[in-house]
């Protein structure tokens, strides 16, 4: 049976033996993101770029004509919206075409 001190000294090997393995493979996947990257020629800069949306644009369906501000039904009302509806005015004023 082993000691509790034979444990810890198993699990000291053990830990740095795991870090030399680590730092070995990470210095493989840089290698390999690196050479990935020349092939496909992605810069840094591309990596921290925001993702382009593929969504399609909602047209409003809502305008207020003093600022131009739009809003197209969806999501939360807008605040100039629910102002103009709370002081006794209806969405239909506000409607687009």
């Amino acid at each position: 049976m082993s000691t509790y001190a034979a444990l810890q000294q198993q699990i000291a090997e053990l830990q740095k033996q795991a870090e030399e393995v680590r730092r070995q493979e990470t210095a493989q996947v840089i290698a390999d993101i690196k050479a990935t990257m020349a092939q496909y020629g992605i810069t840094v800069a591309d990596l921290s770029s925001p993702a382009k949306r593929t969504g399609s644009v909602v047209k409003a369906k809502y305008r207020d004509p003093i600022s131009g501000k739009e809003w197209s039904g969806r999501g939360i009302q807008p605040k100039w919206l629910r102002e103009a509806v709370a002081a006794g005015r209806t969405r239909e004023e506000f409607a687009v075409g």
